[in-house]
């Protein structure tokens, strides 16, 4: 095999998600290595990815469907096979063929099996508690059946073999230095007064109002924060997903309604932002509170790290993995009353000084280049695999 590889890599979205935003990254340290690299990805709205790319990628038409969330699985999985299938010689042409999530799994092992491709692989960001029997097959099939299964933590390496009994090589995430930095920009003032973030201090979670990213929780502890910090905002930004948490959100809002929070003023809600204004957000935030409950990794809180923010986040696996007390301040998830603790505290000069100082060393080992170098290393110990078998 040839030292420069053909590398196709897929994506179940073109939104911002945490394993959209590896599979870029990836996509693009590979091919800076010199790889020939194409990210295919279901786009929904035809509005290709937030950013450009350096690398090549195909975006795959979904639409809309007439149905629950399994039938909408079933469509979206189609859709990877029947776009894939169209050009038989193109999907030959690749060394290898890598999944990051479960829908696309399930089309490349389609494909398998009609023999259109020889193998593929699949990294598992993190495993989800189904409630539907579909979507709990779907996700074993995805696991259980590629040739090579990546993860992206020990927490969830230690699942896959508990869970599935499956030994999957940990493949670390990493941060981009140029798109995350302290450093001011033209645009800092003028998102500033697009969004109206006059509060002091401002606090920023990226991920939008869901279950697994604790909102309520978040809500609450914003409540008592603003006891002490009348001033204060809370920006939620992002929240693009498959599922519906409409029920969820419903609660959310009650409970914003209850507390006398003023969305607009106190809490600000601007959706899904572009690659350059999360890097803005970042960068105005005097903290960074991410006490979700399940990350495959948590992308976004060495992001912020990297954007001179300091960082709350929850005392668990996987964050425990990389972060330290001297990091970020580790609460219990669970405790609205520890969350506000820490946010109070996280905005006192010393704290924030102390916080940055010693956190910044971890944006150099954690590096998409050496992501990119585990890849390969995985890629290359696949291939001899399959020649010894053949």
């Amino acid at each position: 095999m040839a030292d420069r590889f053909k590398i196709a890599l897929f994506t179940y979205s073109t939104k911002p998600r945490g394993s959209v935003i590896h599979t870029l990254e990836l996509a693009e340290a590979l091919h800076h290595l010199g790889h020939q690299v194409c990210v295919y990805a279901l786009d929904k709205d035809e509005s290709g990815f937030h950013r450009s790319l350096s690398c090549n990628s195909e975006f795959i038409p979904s639409y809309p469907v007439s149905g629950d969330i399994d039938t909408l699985i079933q469509q979206r999985i189609q859709e990877f096979v029947n776009y894939l299938s169209s050009n038989p010689q193109k999907l030959a042409s690749y060394d290898y063929l890598h999944s990051q999530d479960c829908i696309s799994a399930n089309a490349l092992l389609m494909l398998r099996d009609r023999q259109q491709i020889p193998h593929f692989i699949r990294t598992v960001h993190h495993i989800e508690a189904y409630n539907s029997p579909f979507l709990k097959e779907c996700q074993d099939r995805s696991i259980r059946h590629p040739d090579l299964c990546l993860c992206v933590s020990q927490y969830w390496q230690t699942e896959l073999k508990r869970q599935y009994q499956i030994d999957a090589p940990r493949v670390i995430n990493g941060v981009n230095l140029d798109r995350f930095s302290p450093l001011p920009s033209q645009q800092d003032a003028s998102l500033k007064q697009q969004f109206h973030l006059t509060g002091k201090p401002l606090y920023l979670t990226v991920g939008g109002i869901e279950p697994r990213k604790n909102s309520i929780a978040l809500l609450h502890a914003f409540s008592q924060v603003l006891k002490h910090y009348p001033e204060a905002q809370l920006i939620i930004a992002g929240g693009a997903t498959l599922f519906d948490y409409q029920a969820y959100r419903d609660e959310f809002f009650a409970q914003v309604e209850a507390s006398g929070i003023q969305v607009g003023k106190s809490l600000i809600l601007p959706g899904v932002v572009t690659d350059e204004q999360l890097s803005v957000l970042y960068r105005l935030a005097d903290a960074f509170v991410f006490p979700s409950v399940k990350e495959g990794w948590g992308l976004v809180v060495l992001e912020a790290i990297a954007s001179g923010t300091p960082v709350i986040t929850a005392n668990q696996p996987p964050f425990t993995e990389f972060l330290a007390s001297q990091h970020a301040l580790l609460i219990d998830p669970a405790s609205p009353k520890a969350i506000a603790h820490a946010m109070i505290d996280v905005v006192q000069p010393a704290v924030a000084a102390s916080l940055l100082e010693y956190s910044r060393s971890l944006c150099n080992t954690y590096t998409w280049n050496a992501s990119a170098k585990l890849h390969l290393h995985h890629y290359r110990t696949l291939y001899a695999r399959n020649s010894v078998s053949s």
